[in-house]
């Protein structure tokens, strides 16, 4: 199942939700789909994103240095999909002494160039 998901994620485009995931694997179990994403999480292979829409998305990890992957996503009002723009990375930013980032998440909204005709 791992290798099936893993798959399916390098195909995608765009960031996807476990129920999106859980439509191309209809006969998969959904906590076993979660597990495989939670998995990959930690093993730094995916990372998700929240972009407000009150589901996670997933996106599969493309960058080479995991500790400067901190790139901008958007996410299109109109078809609903959630992007990584992985050439635009979030700015460091300073914070007051002795706070600790983990981490950071900057969601673009607006609408995409197939909906912005």
């Amino acid at each position: 199942m791992r290798l099936l998901v893993l798959e399916e994620l390098s195909k995608q485009n765009i960031a996807i939700s476990l129920s999106d995931l859980e439509k191309t694997f209809a006969k998969s179990d959904r906590i076993t789909l979660y597990r495989t994403l939670k998995t990959f999480e930690e093993n730094n292979l995916v990372h998700s994103i929240d972009d407000g829409t009150g589901a996670p998305k997933y996106a599969l990890f493309r960058g080479d240095n995991l500790e400067k992957d901190m790139h901008l996503h958007f996410h299109c009002r109109m078809c609903n999909e959630t992007l990584c723009l992985p050439k635009y990375q979030i700015p460091d930013i300073e914070l007051p002494k002795n706070y600790k980032p983990e981490e950071a998440n900057l969601v673009i909204k607006g609408v995409c160039d197939h909906c912005n005709y």
